[in-house]
């Protein structure tokens, strides 16, 4: 039975304002925290330095990399620090941290929080220049001072691809037509789908897509699909985001969207599953990644990591790159020394000296060996070697808009993207009483800041329901869950609600992971309809307490039939140090969704963000 919320919650509780640094962090829309593999993302990696400190005695200079190429960076890094250069007597050492390039934006722009973001960068080189100009923009709306060069240079660049498995190209015409844009909209119409073209076994066409708020691909997938109703390769304007056809035209694309997300990895790796037990065909039927995804793809190594490759397992279906006919942006990778007053004139000319090793033949022969073009847009072995990508430089390229054009694109974005019916799972256990170590709050403290502030992720097209769940609820054995707002319009007034609801949670009892999340999922599979992505996200501190429901296996088997259509899927946060982060990625890989890893507790607010971007 469900009890009424109240026998659940603090009566004398009150919802109190989230953080403005919070919500004004998902107004610019340039968060990016846990983050994906051969794009600019990566789940577990953000912060991470991939650079060994070496040089012992040398001004260190600091990169932040987006995460698609920061590995390959601190190879080279490596390299350098171990070369003995010098630039006026002076040596360096050249450190280089993963942070993706939508969270440096927002990070720059207020003032670098070392605390989450690591240590203040020297040289900022995310996947591509719109983020800064977009960064630009924002230092200057909030009158800061630039600190940006006039000018800075590519390090690599890699173009924006439709991935698609091979049949899939070849039933549109692939390799003898050029595809893009305009097929997509049209099998995203077309109530009969793959049927249209000969092929009723693939169903419907199902796109991959990440969140342009924070993903590199996502936004140039998105600027690719207004430019595509336009027709126009250059010049898109504030008043192209009004025009109506428009509009339309990428409403019908965000149709087709599976879910949307912080990282391509999400797709590659449950396609990779997929395809694996002979059902790669039914999960997604487009992806858009960077070109060098589809290698790592291909090689079985979607994850991008060299360190993965030597286990490798090539997928029975290979994908091919579709440079859209339309056009396409090339990520390009600016190497950005900051004018920032905390990079010293002697690290300037450090950051200066690693740029220009990081572009001699040898250094980019190791960034085009693993899939990338070189600065200068050529390709090397690995694009040439693969017969489902074109070695040719890309001739179709994109014009970026302005920056306050992106910034534009974002915003109607939200308006125009496919529409959610998301139920949040909460974990109020005892456990989630225990002191986070952070803040002086407990786990269900925090936990209740992040999930609050993240539902600006959410739009009033959205749909969004909350329970709680734990053991022995009001002393019943087989009572583990309470329905504390059913799935509501998110709107103002529902928001303010949820924010309630969710302030008024208190800890309880034991954890009955598998029992609540599998009523959950039931639930949810009957509320789910065509138009809506629909999901679970389940929050937990600890793993399962609930011996009358301790059937994993069963659980996962209810959960199956994420590589379908329309399918409900499941994401699941590991909360604290106690989590059972190894049993939540079987049941969010049962449902081909993604786990996302917060045992450290104060990493909260932006594991939570990174989640609900999937929606």
């Amino acid at each position: 039975m469900r009890h009424h919320p109240g026998e659940f919650m603090a009566s004398s509780k009150k919802a109190p304002l989230i953080a403005a640094a919070v919500v004004g962090v998902l107004a610019i829309g340039g968060i990016k925290l846990a983050t994906g593999g051969g794009s600019d993302e990566t789940l577990e990696t953000e912060g991470k330095t991939t650079a060994s400190r070496s040089s012992e005695g040398c001004e260190s200079v600091v990169i932040a990399a987006s995460s698609e190429k920061a590995g390959l960076m601190g190879e080279i890094a490596d390299q350098y620090n171990s070369a003995g250069r010098k630039v006026d007597g002076t040596c360096f050492e050249a450190v280089v941290t993963t942070v993706a390039s939508g969270s440096a934006q927002t990070a720059l722009a207020e003032g670098w929080d070392e605390k989450v973001h690591g240590a203040k960068p020297t040289v900022w080189s995310p996947a591509a220049s719109t983020w800064v100009g977009m960064l630009k923009q924002d230092l200057m709306a909030a009158d800061k001072p630039n600190i940006l060069p006039e000018k800075s240079s590519s390090i690599v660049t890699s173009p924006l691809v439709l991935a698609m498995p091979k049949p899939m190209a070849e039933a549109l015409g692939w390799p003898k037509k050029q595809l893009g844009w305009g097929d997509v909209h049209q099998l995203a119409t077309n109530p009969a789908g793959w049927g249209s073209v000969g092929h009723p076994e693939w169903g419907k066409f199902t796109l991959g897509k990440t969140n342009p708020n924070i993903s590199t691909s996502g936004l140039a997938a998105t600027v690719g699909a207004f430019y595509a109703s336009t027709g126009r390769a250059s010049d898109l304007t504030a008043k192209d985001l009004t025009d109506k056809k428009v509009l339309k035209y990428v409403q019908d694309v965000e149709s087709a969207v599976v879910h949307y997300g912080d990282t391509t990895l999400t797709f590659l790796s449950n396609l990779a599953k997929a395809d694996r037990s002979g059902k790669g065909m039914t999960y997604v039927s487009a992806v858009a990644v960077e070109e060098k995804s589809v290698i790592d793809y291909n090689l079985g190594n979607p994850t991008g990591d060299p360190t993965t490759l030597k286990d490798a397992r090539k997928p029975q279906v290979p994908l091919v790159a579709i440079y859209p006919k339309e056009g396409t942006l090339v990520s390009d990778s600016p190497y950005v020394v900051l004018d920032a007053d905390w990079v010293s004139e002697t690290q300037k000319k450090g950051a200066a000296d690693i740029e220009e090793f990081m572009k001699t033949p040898a250094s980019q022969k190791t960034f085009t060996d693993a899939g990338f073009r070189a600065h200068d847009g050529a390709a090397g072995k690995a694009i040439k070697d693969d017969s489902n990508l074109s070695a040719a430089k890309v001739k179709s390229v994109i014009n970026a808009p302005s920056a306050s054009v992106l910034n534009g694109v974002r915003s109607t974005w939200a308006e125009v993207r496919k529409p959610a019916r998301v139920l949040m799972l909460m974990d109020v256990s005892g456990s989630m009483g225990d002191d986070s170590g952070h803040r002086g709050k407990s786990k269900l403290e925090l936990a209740k800041e992040a999930a609050a502030g993240a539902l600006d992720q959410f739009t009033a097209h959205d749909e969004v329901g909350l329970w709680a769940f734990t053991t022995g609820m009001a002393g019943g054995e087989t009572d583990f869950y309470s329905e504390l707002m059913p799935l509501s319009k998110l709107d103002q007034a529902n928001s303010k609600k949820l924010t309630t609801t969710l302030n008024g949670l208190i800890p309880l009892s034991g954890t009955p992971l598998y029992a609540a999340t599998r009523a959950a999922a039931a639930t949810m599979k009957s509320e789910c309809a065509d138009g809506y992505i629909c999901a679970v996200v389940v929050l937990t501190d600890g793993r399962n307490e609930d011996m009358s429901d301790n059937d994993l296996d069963s659980l996962l088997e209810d959960l199956g039939g994420g590589s379908s259509e329309n399918a409900l899927r499941v994401f699941s946060i590991a909360y604290g140090d106690g989590a059972d982060l190894d049993t939540l990625k079987q049941i969010s890989e049962a449902s081909s969704a993604a786990a996302y890893d917060s045992r450290d507790a104060s990493k909260i607010n932006k594991v939570f963000i990174d989640v609900l971007s999937n929606f």
